[in-house]
């Protein structure tokens, strides 16, 4: 945990995508709520539902089976039983296993859409939450295996068997058995209550929390696109009045311009070279239009994934007030699906535009008087020299990889579970997608950076200050490429300044 961390307080009150990330990297401690209204009236719903099993009341998933088997009517001598049937018999995912901060932000989402009330589930387990969170008491989440609705039944399934001390965690760094993990930290394992799998299992939380985590790389990688673009700019003397504010008043969309913006407060100095064309060819001229779309979509793309975030998507829901149990679907993933399969689109995009940017650089043809490939080698040594162009045939693999990753997941619905749940979401695997997306974007990214940084030193212009900062700054990790070097290291490197969003870039 970061020293002097702030604290990030789950309750009533709504979370936003930024409070996820820093308790996801542990930069904020998590908190309850100590108003004592609301915890009694989360208190007030479990009650609700033990009141009911007194009346012999039937209630889906707590005195029936579960999905297609909601007909079948569960004896009171078995209730207490079927908790441990359902995250037990969801035991099957399969994959990759999420990572540390991915599983934070799983914990999280889960908290707080049980933090609305109207769950039926006991303080105790918010608490319970709340603690894993704060000790780091990790689950070990395999990726696949959700479909989306109900929610995610499977993975987190790993939430709730963790919580009874089943199953693996991540813990002080190690996997453990969750069992271990409980006897070090002195805590009983819980025994969850009929209606409290349900309330952590069918649920959005893991297509929520990998989308808090797309939407934050996303914002990052717009700015730091931009930035790419003003060094390649630098680096091919482009026309920055392709980026005047009159052009974009006549064309208002508010992201699009504030890219423009940002490219005028990079470029536009006294210090700016001759430009070598009137109209600069589109992969520069139209980077304003191209990364706008992402600029302009980031807006509702938090408004889905805030409202995911802070709401109660299990089934079914109690209200604490009137006793009332409402059947319905708020498992269902639809809007995550939806932002992440769009958000695929978007970043692709980025990746084509920077891809296109780099491929003008090493091009003689194109480059307006640099050396093939960015070679920085002397005349004597020029001829076995081949600068950057292994890192543009690979920056040309990641951005085609990306954009074959754009194929829509939500479209994929398949009828499951005995046609139970026959229109499913397929979020998570569309926010899965969104990360895989975004991963090799910030690839093309870190490829871009370079090859600009490169092209600027060849050309030897006096940079605007903006830029030349940015240069001063990536110089203490990138020495210029003058005889050939394998450059995977370096490529890593910049790869975790761009995740660890390292340079400040605009306000």
């Amino acid at each position: 945990m970061t020293p002097n961390a702030p604290q990030i307080t789950f309750g009533p009150a709504p979370l936003s995508i930024e409070s996820v990330i820093a308790l996801a990297e542990r930069r904020a401690e998590p908190a309850l709520d100590t108003d004592p209204q609301w915890r009694a009236r989360i208190d007030r719903g479990a009650a609700i539902v033990d009141g009911l099993l007194d009346r012999e009341g039937q209630i889906y998933g707590i005195t029936t089976g579960y999905g297609d088997s909601c007909v079948t009517t569960i004896p009171l001598s078995q209730v207490e039983a079927l908790p441990r049937q359902l995250y037990t018999f969801h035991g099957c995912g399969l994959g990759r296993y999420l990572e540390p901060e991915a599983a934070r932000a799983v914990l999280a989402a889960r908290l707080q859409s049980l933090c609305q009330g109207v769950s039926g589930v006991r303080f105790a387990l918010l608490e319970r939450l709340q603690a894993c969170l704060q000790e780091d008491l990790l689950p070990r989440i395999p990726e696949e295996g959700s479909v989306g609705a109900s929610g995610d039944l499977t993975p987190l399934s790993y939430v709730a068997a963790m919580l009874c001390g089943e199953r693996e965690v991540i813990w002080r760094g190690e996997v453990r058995t969750a069992a271990d993990a409980h006897a070090e930290l002195g805590w009983e394992p819980l025994t969850l209550r009929p209606k409290e799998p349900l309330a952590l299992m069918n649920g959005t939380a893991v297509m929520t929390a990998l989308a808090c985590q797309a939407f934050s790389r996303a914002e990052y990688l717009l700015e730091l696109a931009t930035r790419v673009t003003a060094l390649n700019m630098a680096a091919l003397r482009g026309n920055s009045n392709h980026f005047e504010a009159r052009l974009f008043a006549a064309k208002p969309h508010p992201g699009q311009a504030r890219v423009a913006a940002w490219l005028r407060e990079d470029l536009q100095t006294e210090l700016e070279a001759p430009q070598q064309r009137l109209q600069d060819r589109y992969s520069l001229r139209c980077a304003p239009h191209v990364l706008g779309v992402l600029a302009d979509s980031l807006g509702w793309l938090r408004g889905f994934i805030e409202i995911e975030l802070n709401s109660a998507n299990d089934n079914p829901l109690i209200d604490p007030d009137t006793g009332d149990v409402m059947h319905g679907g708020h498992f269902y993933g639809g809007h995550i699906a939806f932002a992440m399969d769009s958000l695929k689109t978007l970043t692709a995009n980025v990746a084509d535009l920077l891809d296109r940017q780099l491929a003008l650089l090493v091009d003689t043809r194109y480059n307006h008087g640099l050396p093939s490939n960015l070679s920085g080698a002397p005349t004597e040594r020029a001829m076995i020299n081949h600068g950057f162009k292994a890192v543009q045939i690979g920056a040309s693999a990641w951005a085609a990889e990306a954009l074959k990753g754009t194929m829509p997941a939500s479209v994929f619905s398949r009828s499951t579970e005995c046609h139970n749940q026959d229109k499913v979401s397929m979020g998570t695997i569309a926010a899965r997608d969104a990360l895989r997306v975004l991963e090799l974007t910030e690839q093309v990214a870190a490829a871009a950076l370079l090859a600009g940084l490169q092209g600027v030193h060849l050309r030897g212009d006096p940079l605007p200050a903006p830029l030349a900062e940015m240069v001063d700054t990536l110089r203490e990790d990138f020495a210029p490429v003058v005889e050939d070097r394998a450059l995977d290291g370096e490529l890593r490197l910049c790869l975790d300044r761009i995740r660890t969003r390292h340079w400040a870039l605009y306000e």
